[in-house]
């Protein structure tokens, strides 16, 4: 078997005429949209348990599903791998997945975190938190989401834009949880209480609110973790001064997405496809999944890393994700409409 090896890496780059060439029953052909070096540690495993070698391909998800489509039934494409369940629904909607029928990723895998006919699976949770200002706030200053919208936090709130996927999926949560209406009002005075235009990353609203930028901010739990957990005292600094909220424990339980993948309908190596998703549902690669991005587990039993031990009894939403990409859409359309820009 071939060593594993950052080398077979190949990222998809405008007008970029590299093709993976399927090679057989012992090869398996990975698109991703994940851009985490640790994820290595992933294929590596599952190498060393299977026989099994790994080819890479990696782009953003909406250029590997163009990709896919472009290339039929000739792609080579084994699985898709994406985060957010939201881009998973894309690829959906594209006719990129087939199901997989498999006893093992259905008892793993809780039904909230897979697609309804097994197109698709979550293999990691991702937790939409609210990040607050400990030097503004000498403890929490709200519970929900709902509470960003609050007249009393004017000008208070750091986002990133509503092109983000992060931000359409928890305003596609929030329409199954509330209706059209509600979370258009709530959107609204979410836009009316914004310190400054939607601009960054996840981690620019976590530097902003420990900047005194604003006071409060959204954004994936692992990006301020992964400050936290730092070398840079520059990075333990901003950690120390923000503060972490999962909210809406009181009631349905925080937002959460997944890190997923699915087989592609035209796999020429199914039964490897099958074997690699299993194979991120059992605990070695659970743990690695939290290790390498410092991701909650999706699968119960599974320890995170210590760093997220704090919070692995949080509550959160049992909604089936694949809800965010069927409202997606109307999450777009509701954003535009309100002025998130």
């Amino acid at each position: 078997m071939r060593k594993a090896t950052l080398s077979r890496v190949v990222t998809v780059v405008a007008g970029s005429m590299f093709c993976i060439t399927a090679v057989g029953a012992q090869s398996l052909n990975l698109y991703t949209a994940r851009h985490y070096d640790s994820d290595e540690a992933l294929y590596q495993a599952f190498e060393q348990q299977t026989g099994i070698e790994v080819n890479i391909l990696q782009g953003g998800a909406d250029q590997l599903i163009e990709r896919i489509q472009r290339e039929g039934a000739a792609s080579p494409a084994d699985v898709l791998m994406t985060v957010d369940a939201g881009l998973l629904n894309r690829a959906e909607q594209a006719g990129i997945f087939a199901p997989v029928n498999s006893a093992e990723l259905e008892q793993r895998i809780p039904a909230a975190l897979r697609h309804p006919e097994s197109l698709w699976f979550g293999f990691s949770e991702r937790v939409r938190v609210i990040y607050y200002d400990t030097e503004t706030y000498d403890q929490p200053p709200l519970e929900s989401y709902q509470a960003l919208a609050d007249p009393a936090f004017t000008g208070e709130v750091c986002i990133r834009s509503s092109s983000n996927i992060y931000n359409q999926s928890l305003v596609a949560a929030m329409i199954d949880a509330h209706g059209q209406q509600q979370t258009e009002a709530w959107a609204s005075g979410l836009v009316e209480n914004m310190a400054r235009t939607p601009q960054g990353g996840d981690t620019d609203q976590i530097r902003a609110v420990a900047a005194g930028q604003c006071g409060l901010g959204v954004g994936n739990h692992y990006y301020w973790v992964r400050l936290a957990l730092s070398d840079d005292p520059d990075d333990q600094a901003v950690a120390e001064r923000v503060g972490v909220i999962f909210p809406n424990q009181q009631d349905r339980g925080a937002h959460r997405n997944i890190g997923g993948a699915g087989m592609v309908a035209d796999a020429p190596n199914p039964e490897a496809a099958r074997l690699f998703l299993e194979f991120l549902a059992s605990d070695q690669a659970q743990a690695l999944f939290s290790a390498g991005n410092n991701e909650f587990p999706a699968v119960a039993g599974v320890e995170p890393i210590d760093a997220l031990k704090p919070w692995r009894d949080r509550k959160l939403d049992d909604l089936n994700v694949s809800v965010l990409g069927d409202n997606n859409a109307d999450a777009v359309r509701l954003m535009d409409r309100v002025g998130w820009r």
